[in-house]
């Protein structure tokens, strides 16, 4: 979120000491600041004190966090603050679209914007250490979870929508050395009319195959160090100003680079991309050779389980080729979380059948094909011990979690000093901060 970076141009803020949590102080600007922020996301519910009153208490539990922090000597390096502010500042950039309309927009440079940071995250990721401390031993019983289901209002049991769970079979065929080849001479080409004096943003938006960039004449924004492909970012930050590269090969292909400008850790070229592309006949000797492994299948020859281990050029083939959904990090789908062509070949099969091969795009954009097996396909139903015992399990751990938290502060909170002024005092806390 965009909280902890300054003051919107439009509010002024008289600061002043809000309240006091062991040696931590707040300001006013702590909260006007998010509150600015919050406003501007559209994330406002509530009366405007009502939001500031919890704002204020998210920021009492975190130096109530980072009190215990000291007191355990829990210490958060250097490296691990760096590491998030070039996290938060490359999402910054891609809110505001260029570092420039980050800075200009809070009226700072990215030198000034990166110190304010500095403290705010340091603190915040003390914060989550601890917390993960405090529940790091909370587990729930198989009791507990029958109890924590018995106990949910009927009228509130989620609707678990259709589920599936689908296992593939990938075949990569590699591409040739000629077409390799041919990608390197008209990249060699461009970068020579590039060097006779050619516009290198008019060759990017005439030929690049980034589709990101190519319409920006190829420009990618600033970026900082450990956020490119590693053969892309060794060339990038030793360009100097208008300089051209030579030929950097990455995952996603061949590229040629132009420097047009580095501040520090971060720099802003152009580039043009062109990927080879495997070609028609070993992208049919690919389609073949799977349809002839699904009628083996098909016919028990062999197993699915066999097929995948044997013959799958696909990243989860220790997993028994299962499809991991990127939203959940578990192996079931929604059907709106399910690519668009799986979902057209997936939603016409019945559980236990095989798909025949079918086209796909891998994660480096090249072309492939794979047999898909639907594994599993749930009914929309409401949630129950039966289908959903893993689910709720994790719905009562993670109340089990909360109310550990909540029992931790409002203990700490009467062991720690706390102080409020006046004008805060009539907020309606969560929790019992017993201020002075």
């Amino acid at each position: 979120m965009l909280s902890a970076i300054g003051f919107a141009q439009e509010e002024q803020v008289i600061d002043q000491v809000v309240a006091v949590v062991g040696k931590g102080i707040i300001l006013e600007s702590d909260i006007e600041n998010q509150y600015i922020n919050y406003k501007m996301q559209g994330g406002l519910s509530g009366s405007p004190s009502e939001k500031r009153c919890m704002i204020l208490e998210d920021i009492l539990y975190q130096k109530l966090m980072v009190t215990q922090a000291e007191y355990d000597s829990i210490e958060i390096s250097d490296i691990q603050v760096d590491s998030e502010i070039d996290r938060r500042i490359q999402m910054f950039i891609g809110q505001f679209g260029s570092q420039e309309k980050l800075e200009e927009y809070y009226g700072k440079t990215m030198v000034e914007i990166r110190m304010e940071l500095h403290d705010i995250i340091g603190e915040q990721l003390l914060a989550q250490q601890v917390q993960q401390g405090i529940v790091a031993g909370v587990t729930v019983t198989p009791s507990e979870i029958r109890s924590f289901y018995r106990t949910m209002p009927s009228d509130s049991i989620p609707l678990i929508v259709t589920e599936y769970v689908i296992a593939q079979i990938v075949k990569k065929p590699p591409i040739n050395v000629e077409e390799k080849l041919r990608v390197k001479e008209q990249l060699l080409d461009l970068r020579k009319r590039v060097l006779d004096g050619e516009n290198f943003s008019t060759l990017a938006i005439l030929y690049s195959q980034d589709p990101g960039s190519a319409k920006k004449g190829g420009e990618l924004g600033f970026y900082g160090r450990g956020q490119l492909y590693p053969e892309f970012e060794a060339i990038a930050f030793k360009l100097k100003e208008g300089e051209v590269s030579n030929l950097v090969e990455t995952e996603a292909g061949y590229h040629i680079l132009q420097m047009i400008e580095r501040k520090g850790d971060f720099v802003n070229v152009r580039h043009i991309l062109l990927a080879p592309k495997v070609s028609p006949s070993d992208l049919l000797k690919a389609k073949n050779e799977l349809d002839s492994i699904a009628q083996l299948i098909r016919a028990d020859s062999i197993t699915f389980e066999y097929a995948v281990e044997a013959f799958s050029d696909g990243d989860n083939k220790n997993s028994g080729g299962l499809l991991l959904n990127p939203y959940t990090g578990s192996t079931t789908y929604e059907a709106e979380q399910l690519d668009a062509q799986v979902s057209f070949v997936i939603e016409k099969m019945k559980v236990g059948e095989l798909s025949n091969p079918v086209p796909m795009k891998t994660e480096d954009n090249k072309d492939a094909y794979r047999i898909l097996l639907l594994k599993k396909k749930t009914k929309p139903h409401k949630a129950n011990l039966k289908e959903d015992y893993s689910r709720i399990q994790e719905w009562a751990l993670q109340q089990k979690k909360r109310e550990t938290i909540d029992d931790w502060i409002n203990s700490m909170a009467k062991e720690t000093y706390v102080r409020i002024i006046e004008d805060y005092q009539n907020c309606v806390f969560a929790h019992e901060w017993n201020a002075r």
